[in-house]
């Protein structure tokens, strides 16, 4: 099978990489583009016959940005972490997609199945829709937190989904490293970098990834947002229903969420404490 390429970004990712790339093999044109890796994560793509970049991280929208630019075979590509895994039945269905797709047509998106204690978190996820197979030279990433991919054409749903595994290096991988998005975030916030948000677009946009980005602006300007989220997660979503993974989820977004709001007024009090001391 050909006709779309495959990006994979990783950072010390030897124990998910084999899986994730067993899932791609189908693809003729693999590459991957690494972080400056100190385990064995380039060893084991170079042995697969992967095509290996190394880039100093610099930001997780320059860093995908970079990708998109590598020297791809085919006009399609591809973009994985290696915590996720492609089925086949969505590889034969993106394979339909490549042959077909008018010119107009530049992304294609798709449903991701985010798994924890072997339980799809199906009414927990709070995202499960993602552009991942793009025409290359027709997309860009922006914003450096929860980076969103902007698509210079039409996109198209595909029914079959893709697997993600957030935990699949523990618990504590998974704080780790939501404790430095809850900083980024925050950083975000205190800078007024965020969007004036509109009810009307985040309410009724015909255009999913706008609508999102409003959804979120009017979600950082609601009082109690930990427990705004919780309980939209937990009752609205329906997260009881993916049993206790599902609720223990919940809990971690209320969470991550209190963190950053937490983090934001850490960074107001201490402007507030810097202007103080210079009068």
């Amino acid at each position: 099978m050909s006709g779309i390429s495959i990006l994979i970004l990783t950072k010390n990712e030897q124990q998910d990489l084999p899986d994730c790339l067993a899932s791609v093999m189908w693809s003729n044109d693999i590459h991957l583009l690494d972080s400056e890796s100190t385990d064995d994560t380039t060893k084991l793509a170079q042995a697969l016959g992967v095509k290996v970049t190394v880039r100093a991280f610099d930001g997780y929208a320059s860093q995908r940005n970079a990708g998109l630019k590598l020297p791809y075979k085919h006009d399609w590509v591809l973009i994985l972490d290696a915590d996720e895994r492609i089925t086949p039945e969505l590889a034969v269905e993106m394979q339909a997609f490549v042959a077909t797709a008018p010119l107009n047509v530049a992304g294609a998106r798709m449903r991701r199945r985010d798994i924890w204690w072997g339980r799809w978190l199906k009414h927990a996820q709070i995202s499960p829709f993602y552009v991942r197979l793009v025409r290359v030279g027709r997309a860009h990433y922006e914003r450096e937190i929860n980076e969103v991919l902007v698509v210079d054409g039409d996109i198209v749903d595909l029914t079959q989904p893709f697997d993600h595994y957030p935990f699949s290096k523990g618990l504590d991988h998974w704080i780790s490293k939501h404790n430095t998005y809850s900083r980024m975030e925050a950083e975000v916030i205190a800078k007024g970098a965020l969007i004036k948000p509109s009810w009307r677009i985040g309410l009724f946009g015909h255009d999913f990834s706008e609508r999102r980005i409003h959804q979120k602006a009017i979600f950082y300007s609601l009082p109690a947002r930990p427990f705004i989220k919780f309980i939209y997660m937990l009752i609205a979503r329906r997260a009881f229903l993916d049993g206790w993974p599902g609720i223990r989820y919940a809990i971690l977004q209320a969470i991550y969420e209190y963190f950053i709001v937490l983090k934001t007024t850490e960074i107001y009090e201490n402007k507030t404490k810097k202007k103080q001391i210079k009068i």
